[in-house]
């Protein structure tokens, strides 16, 4: 075993990546970061029947996406490779038959039918099918038959597959770094199955050779693997090699109700429940989510760093990272919060980084000329991004800035529209054509000394002015709009607003 730490996440390439296996991805990349140690990517691609094209490329995608870089994997070769179980599946079958040669492991010939008719049984006296201890000795395996009847049954290429043989009356002492020490009674497990006469091992050897191979010293998984771990370290316990270091993750649990996260939480919420789109489900990516906002809020689902501290930079996670604090309970997933996180980090971001995003969203739209305009850009992001959630929000909330309004807010018109307002407007576009150094500032002091002067209600002014140049009564500083928008077309605004509401 490794004296340096070295952690796998090993997916498997059936479809998309959950977000509950990013983070354990994620949490992987932390500690081994932590401990100065390497972060492998293994493709358990064994159950062919379940492989999807193109789901070990989308891994990967995700990965990167996420700054999750890999140390070790199928496309950053190490000396630990292959990095595809299917690309090893040579290595398999030798480590079943030494178990076999030692006593732990027996051929299996059962057919299905058989497998089935035991369990109707069981079922019909209110009991449970265990293949184990109990029953072996009257099924069809090489415990029960002679060695003659095995060799005669192997030859003939009868199917089998190869059983792990669990030793009963046994009180295992595991050992987890979260959830702590587990006792568990052998008598009560079954004997499960490690290989297939088709030459694919299942995932439970596949996985306990290749992480003894690969010299992992933690296996940090999901909670649900926890009920093989007893399985897992009885093959460690049985090669005689050292096993590595087991820490299972809480579940991220659904926002309302029991159970698990899953992705037709997603559809009915309208929140990504995936990293990036995959066919009809859109990804985090995809729905304007930053990476660092992603990678942020997944840290803190299940893992507390014990102080009020919110925000973590990648760098600051690998600094505070650690197993012993991670929760042993589920961690409930919150739309709401992963949106106020994606705010935060929006706030955060450069202006003129944001406009060159925003700039891409523009192109199918009006105005493109001014729509290019970076400066430009960067202005109205730094008037609307307060309100923001994502870069693809900055249209709704700031269209008037590209578009001349031709539709004005009814209920607003009906309040705020009244006799004399077309001419109190007029007078206001006098005020606005004879301003020679056209600033917000100035804008906004002239105005409001010509409404002071004139004992007129700010209300009266004010909020039909905004009518004019939004179309409705929103949006940010009214001054800093009319300096952005400019002189000719904030008076063209007038003029129209006039006409269309007269």
């Amino acid at each position: 075993m490794s004296s340096k730490v070295r952690v796998r996440f090993a997916p498997s390439p059936t479809g998309p990546l959950h977000i509950g296996g990013l983070r354990t991805a994620l949490f992987n990349y932390l500690f081994a970061k932590k401990h100065n140690g390497e972060f492998v990517l293994r493709i358990e691609d064994t159950d062919q029947n379940r492989f999807v094209e193109g789901a070990e490329a989308y891994i990967i995608d995700a990965l990167n996406w996420c700054g999750i870089t890999v140390d070790e994997g199928p496309t950053v070769p190490g000396s630990f490779g292959p990095y595809r179980q299917s690309e090893r599946k040579h290595l398999y079958k030798n480590y079943a038959l030494q178990l076999i040669d030692e006593g732990k492991a027996y051929y299996a010939f059962d057919t299905p039918e058989t497998l089935d008719h035991h369990r109707k049984d069981h079922e019909a006296k209110g009991k449970t099918f265990i293949y184990n201890w109990h029953n072996r000795e009257k099924l069809a395996n090489s415990i029960s038959l002679s060695a003659d009847d095995v060799q005669a049954r192997l030859e003939g290429n009868e199917p089998y597959v190869i059983r792990f043989k669990t030793e009963p009356d046994k009180i295992l002492q595991l050992s987890d770094q979260i959830r702590g020490e587990i006792k568990i009674d052998t008598n009560i497990l079954d004997d499960k199955i490690l290989f297939k006469s088709d030459g694919m091992p299942t995932y439970h050897l596949a996985n306990i050779v290749d992480d003894h191979l690969m010299e992992i010293t933690h296996v940090i998984r999901g909670e649900e693997w926890l009920p093989s771990l007893a399985l897992h370290q009885m093959l460690y316990d049985a090669f005689g090699w050292t096993a590595p270091k087991f820490a299972h993750l809480p579940l991220i649990m659904k926002p309302v109700g029991k159970g698990k996260l899953s992705k037709r939480d997603g559809e009915k919420g309208g929140f990504p429940v995936f990293p990036l789109s995959w066919n009809e489900s859109i990804g985090y990516r995809e729905a304007g989510y930053f990476p660092e906002a992603v990678v942020n809020f997944l840290a803190l689902l299940g893992w507390n760093p014990g102080t009020e501290q919110e925000f973590f930079s990648m760098e600051e996670l690998i600094s505070e990272f650690g197993l012993d604090r991670v929760n042993k309970s589920g961690a409930r997933f919150d739309p709401d919060k992963t949106k106020w996180y994606n705010h935060q980090y929006l706030l955060q971001r450069d202006n003129q980084k944001l406009a060159k995003s925003f700039s891409k969203l523009l192109e199918n739209k009006s105005n493109a000329e001014k729509n290019q305009d970076l400066a430009f850009l960067t202005q109205v992001i730094s008037l609307i991004k307060e309100r923001a959630d994502f870069v693809s929000d900055f249209w709704e909330l700031g269209h008037y800035f590209f578009e001349t309004p031709t539709h004005y807010n009814e209920k607003a018109v009906k309040k705020q529209w009244k006799e004399n307002t077309a001419d109190l407007m007029q007078k206001v576009a006098e005020i606005i054509t004879s301003i020679q150094d056209f600033n917000s500032g100035n804008i906004e002091d002239q105005i409001k000394n010509w409404i002071t002067h004139n004992e007129l209600p700010f209300g009266k002014i004010m909020a039909p002015l905004r009518l004019l140049i939004v179309g409705d009564l929103k949006g940010p500083h009214l001054f800093d709009i009319i300096e952005l928008i400019g002189k000719d077309e904030s008076l063209n605004r007038i003029e129209r607003g006039i006409s269309a509401l007269a």
